[in-house]
C-alpha cells in the first residue's frame, strides 16, 4: 500500500473493501458484520440480535451533542433495531475546552436521547491537541428479533425504492447554521434561513420512527440512511451492497424550496449533499403501498422514487426529462466545498 493523500470525507469504497477483507475479525455469532453501506453491526446473542453503530460528527459545530446521538439511532434503527443505549467520546479542542462547551454538549445529548427514549451508558471526554473544533463520536446500540434483522445488501429487483421526507435535510441545516452570517450579508432573509436552521428539528435528521413504521409494515428487503454523499451515495451504496442495478426517476425526488435556494447560491449539488433525515427503503410493491399508507396515517411523508431493477454490476441510472444517465458518485461531500 503507498502513501497516497486520502481526500477529505469517507474513504473510497474500493479501498476500504480492500482492507475490510484483510482485516476483518471473523466470529460466528456476528452475523452482520462491516461491508459496503451497511449502517451498523449485528451479534446473535440468543434470544436476539445486539445491533451496534458508531459515527462522528465531524463537519456540523452547533448542536453537536444533538446530531451525534440521533445520526448513530438512525444506523441502528435502519437494521430494524429500536435503539436504546448511547456512549459517547467528546474531544474539545484546547483554546475552546471549557466548562461552558461540554455542558452545552451534554445537555444536547441528553435532548436527543430523552427524545428518543435512549439511555446515556458512558464514554470519555477530553481536551485534545491538534483540533480546530469540537468532535464528537457517539455509539448507540439496540436490539431486534433474529427474523427482523434488515440489511442494505438485502435489496432485491422487482423491489421499490421508497425515500422518507424530502433530501438533504442536514445539509440544509448545516449550511443555514455554519453560514448564518454571511448568507445574511448576501441578502438572505432571516425567515428563510431560521426554517432552514430548523431543519435539524422540523422536519428533523432523524428517521427513527420511519425506519421502525416501515419494518412493522411487513417485508422490507433493505434501509438505508442518508449520510455523506446525499442522496446519490446512498443508493450506489445500496448498489454496491446488493449487487444489484437501480434506476432513480428524478422528477419524483423531493426537494425543500429552502435547500433549492441555498444550493443554487453555492452551486452545489442536493444530490450529493450531507442527508441525515432521510430514509431509503426497498421493498416488494406490495408492501411499499403499505408504507405509504400508513406513513400517511402516521403523517410521515414517503415517496416512490425508483426501483430495482436487476442483479449483476451495480449501478445507479438517472432517469430525467433529458433520457437516462449515470447518477454521479460523489468522492466529497458537497458539504466540503463551503466549509
Amino acid at each position: 500500500m503507498g502513501r497516497t493523500i486520502l481526500p477529505t470525507g469517507k474513504c473510497d469504497h474500493r479501498l476500504l473493501s480492500r482492507l475490510l477483507g484483510r482485516f476483518s475479525a471473523h466470529d460466528e455469532r456476528v452475523i452482520l458484520g462491516p461491508g459496503i453501506g451497511e449502517d451498523a453491526a449485528a451479534i446473535d446473542t440468543g434470544d436476539s440480535v445486539l445491533v451496534v453503530a458508531t459515527d462522528p460528527i465531524t463537519f456540523a459545530t452547533s448542536e453537536i451533542g444533538y446530531y451525534s446521538v440521533i445520526v448513530n439511532a438512525n444506523d441502528v434503527a435502519t437494521a430494524g433495531a429500536e435503539p436504546r443505549w448511547y456512549s459517547v467520546v467528546i474531544l474539545l479542542p484546547e483554546r475552546e475546552g471549557n466548562d461552558e462547551l461540554l455542558g452545552k454538549i451534554f445537555e444536547q445529548i441528553q435532548k436527543a436521547c430523552e427524545a428518543l427514549g435512549v439511555s446515556l451508558i458512558g464514554g470519555h471526554t477530553e481536551i485534545t491537541y491538534g483540533l480546530d473544533r469540537p468532535i464528537v463520536i457517539g455509539q448507540m446500540m439496540g436490539v431486534t428479533e433474529k427474523e427482523g434483522l434488515v440489511r442494505t445488501s438485502g435489496a432485491r429487483p422487482g423491489d421499490l425504492i421508497l425515500l422518507s421526507k424530502g433530501i438533504s435535510v442536514e445539509g440544509t441545516s448545516l449550511i443555514a447554521r455554519e453560514k448564518r452570517e454571511e448568507l445574511l450579508s448576501e441578502g438572505f432573509s432571516r425567515e428563510v434561513l431560521e426554517r432552514a436552521e430548523n431543519f435539524l428539528f422540523d422536519p428533523g435528521i432523524s428517521i427513527v420512527k420511519e425506519a421502525l413504521l416501515a419494518k412493522g409494515t411487513g417485508e422490507v428487503n433493505s434501509m438505508h440512511d442518508i449520510t455523506e454523499g446525499g442522496l446519490a451515495n446512498g443508493l450506489h451504496e445500496i448498489a454496491i451492497a446488493a449487487n444489484v442495478s437501480l434506476e432513480l426517476e428524478m422528477n419524483r425526488v423531493p426537494i425543500y424550496p429552502e435547500t433549492a435556494e441555498l444550493c443554487d447560491f453555492y452551486h452545489l449539488d442536493p444530490l450529493g449533499l450531507i442527508g441525515s433525515g432521510s430514509l431509503i427503503v426497498t421493498a416488494p410493491r406490495e408492501v411499499a403501498n403499505r408504507i405509504l399508507s400508513e406513513g400517511e396515517r402516521e403523517h410521515m411523508d414517503f415517496t416512490i422514487i425508483g426501483k430495482v431493477v436487476a442483479s449483476g454490476h451495480p449501478s445507479v441510472m438517472m432517469i430525467t426529462e433529458n433520457g437516462r444517465r449515470e447518477a454521479p458518485f460523489f468522492p466529497r461531500d458537497e458539504i466540503v466545498k463551503i466549509l
